[in-house]
C-alpha cells in the first residue's frame, strides 16, 4: 500500500522518502511512522522471492480482462526501452526512438487496452524483436486469459471470425507473421509499411469514427482487398488527410467495419500517451535495484561477429548508393560541346572505379556473413561481450504496483470528468488532491474512519471532489486490517459545521 501511495503522490523512488516526514506517511497506514529506506528495500526484496510476483501480475491481468471483456478483445502491443546508465553491467545497446540514439537498456513489451490502461508487461534483457515476443510470449498468454473468445464450433461455422485482435506499429509488419496469426484465428491490425501509389480521391467518403476519448470525428476513408506477396489476402483501409496524404492500414479482421478498425488503429496513440505519462509522473524508467543476475546459457543472442559484418555491409551499401546517384546524375549531364566530352568521360571513369571496388567488397562481405550464424547461445559469446541482466523480480513487482496506481487514478479521473467542463484537467486535479492536506478522524464507536479533505482553489473543483467523495463512499470500503468504514468528506467554508471546526 505504501508503494502504491508513493506512486500516486509522485514520489519517484524509495530514496525520495528521505525528504518526507515519516510520521505523516505513517498516519496514512495506521502506523507511528514508516520504516526507513533501507528497511523498505529489504521488505521489497523479501516480497519478490520465487514466482510470487509473476503469478500475482498474471492474476491481476486476468481479473482486469474479465472486468472489461470488450476492451480485452482488442489489445495493443508496443515496446518501450528502459535506458540503463549504470555501470553494474554492460547491457546490449538498442535504438531509443524518443532520443534517436542507441543506448544500453532493457526492452519492456506492454499490452494495453483501447484507452491505454495496462494489462501486463513482458521484459526482455536480450531483445529478440517485437514479432518473436508477440508470438512466443504474448499470444500464448492471451489465448489463455482473454475472456469471451469464440469456441471451436463458432470458429468453424464462420471462417472470417477472429478470436481477438492485436494492434501494433510498423515494426511488426510481416505478411508471413500475419498469416501465422490468422492460422490461429488471431487478427492483426497495423500500418502498411510499403504502400503503393495513391488511390483516386473520389473513392474516399466521409465516415464517423469514434476515438479513444469517446469523441466522434469525420474521416475520409476508402477500402480495398490486397494480396501481400501472394501469402494472404488482407483488408487495406486508407485515410485521406486534409493535406492529401493517404495513411494505409492493413488488417486481417474481416468482420468489423472499416471505420471501427480505423478508430482502433489511431487509438494506438493512447498507448504512446501512456508511456509518456508514466515516464513523467510515475518514474517508469527508474532503476529499482542495482542487483544483477546471470543470463541462462541457452539464451539466444546476436552473434557479435555477424553484427560487425552486417554493420560494415550496411555502411558500404550506403556509400555505393551515393556513388551510384552521383554517377547517374553525371550521365544525364553529357555535354554537347565535343571539347568537353573528353573531360566528362574522364570524370565518369574516376567515379566508376570506386563503384566497382565497392561492389566487389560488398559481395565479399555478403559471402563472409553467410558463413556466420546470426544467433548463438549466450555461453558461446566471447568473454569480452558477456553481460548480466538486472534483477527482474523487483522491477516486475514495482511495475505491477504502478499499473494498479495508474488504473486507480484513471478510474477516479472518469468519475471527476462527469462534473468537469474541461476533461483534460481531471488528472491535474487528482495530482493536486493526492498531495493536499487531509484530516483523519477515527470513530471506533460508529465504525468509521473519516477522511476530511481540504477544499481547493474554486467552487468548480470542489463540486467535482464532492462527486468523487460520494462515489467513493458508495463503495463502503473498510480500511485494511480494521473494521472501520472509510468516509470521505470535503471541508468547505460554506458548511457551518466546518466553520465551527
Amino acid at each position: 500500500m505504501l508503494l502504491a501511495f508513493l506512486a500516486l503522490a509522485r514520489v519517484r523512488s524509495l530514496e525520495g522518502l528521505r525528504y518526507h516526514a515519516p510520521g505523516e506517511w505513517g498516519k496514512i497506514l495506521g502506523l507511528d511512522r514508516i520504516p526507513e529506506v533501507r528497511t523498505l528495500r529489504e521488505k521489497v526484496s523479501a516480497l519478490c522471492t520465487g514466482d510470487q510476483v509473476e503469478n500475482w501480475q498474471a492474476d491481476l491481468s486476468k481479473q482486469w480482462m474479465q472486468s472489461d471483456a470488450e476492451s480485452a478483445g482488442t489489445l495493443y502491443v508496443d515496446g518501450h526501452v528502459r535506458v540503463y546508465h549504470g555501470s553494474q553491467t554492460q547491457l546490449p545497446r538498442r535504438y531509443v526512438s524518443r532520443q534517436r540514439l542507441c543506448l544500453r537498456g532493457t526492452t519492456d513489451y506492454w499490452v494495453n487496452a483501447f484507452d491505454g490502461q495496462p494489462f501486463f508487461v513482458v521484459s526482455k534483457e536480450v531483445d529478440p524483436g517485437l514479432l518473436q515476443v508477440i508470438e512466443t510470449d504474448i499470444i500464448p498468454r492471451l489465448e489463455r486469459e482473454v475472456p469471451g473468445q469464440p469456441n471451436a464450433e463458432e470458429l468453424a461455422a464462420d471462417p472470417f471470425q477472429a478470436r481477438l485482435t492485436i494492434v501494433f506499429d510498423r515494426a511488426g509488419y510481416s505478411p508471413a507473421f500475419f498469416k501465422r496469426m490468422w492460422q490461429k484465428r488471431i487478427a492483426c491490425l497495423s500500418y502498411h509499411k510499403h504502400p503503393q501509389q495513391d488511390w483516386p480521391p473520389e473513392q474516399f467518403h466521409s465516415c464517423p469514427v469514434q476515438l479513444a476519448s469517446g469523441e466522434v470525428v469525420e474521416m475520409q476513408l476508402a477500402e480495398r482487398g490486397i494480396n501481400l506477396s501472394g501469402v494472404l489476402w488482407l483488408r487495406e483501409i486508407r485515410k485521406l488527410t486534409e493535406g492529401g496524404h493517404q495513411v494505409s492500414i492493413l488488417s486481417t479482421d474481416y468482420c468489423r467495419p472499416m471505420a471501427t478498425l480505423a478508430g482502433a488503429l489511431f487509438a494506438r496513440w493512447s498507448q504512446e500517451n501512456f508511456f509518456r505519462y508514466m515516464l513523467e509522473h510515475y518514474g517508469l524508467d527508474r532503476i529499482i535495484t542495482y542487483c544483477t543476475e546471470p543470463i541462462p546459457d541457452l539464451t539466444r543472442v546476436v552473434n557479435p561477429a555477424y553484427r560487425a559484418l552486417d554493420g560494415q555491409l550496411r555502411s558500404k551499401r550506403g556509400q555505393l548508393s551515393r556513388r551510384m546517384a552521383e554517377f547517374g546524375a553525371l550521365s544525364l549531364e553529357k555535354p554537347i560541346d565535343s571539347r568537353e566530352v573528353e573531360r566528362w568521360e574522364h570524370k565518369k571513369a574516376l567515379l566508376q572505379e570506386p563503384i566497382v571496388e565497392l561492389q566487389v567488397l560488398i559481395e565479399d562481405l555478403k559471402n563472409r556473413r553467410k558463413e556466420l550464424p546470426q544467433h548463438i547461445a549466450f555461453k558461446e559469446l566471447p568473454a569480452s561481450s558477456r553481460f548480466q541482466r538486472l534483477s527482474a523480480h523487483s522491477k516486475q513487482f514495482i511495475d505491477t504496483i504502478k499499473m494498479i496506481a495508474y488504473r486507480a487514478e484513471t478510474a477516479m479521473m472518469h468519475v471527476l470528468r462527469d462534473k468537469m467542463a474541461r476533461h483534460d484537467d481531471a488528472r491535474r486535479l487528482l495530482c493536486a488532491l493526492y498531495s493536499n492536506d487531509a484530516d483523519l478522524i477515527p470513530n471506533p464507536a460508529a465504525g468509521t474512519l473519516s477522511v476530511r479533505l481540504h477544499h481547493l482553489a474554486n467552487r468548480s473543483t470542489d463540486a467535482a471532489l464532492h462527486h468523487l467523495c460520494d462515489q467513493l463512499n458508495a463503495t463502503e470500503t473498510l480500511f485494511p486490517g480494521t473494521n472501520l468504514r472509510l468516509v470521505y468528506e470535503l471541508v468547505s467554508p460554506q458548511n457551518p459545521r466546518d466553520q465551527e471546526v
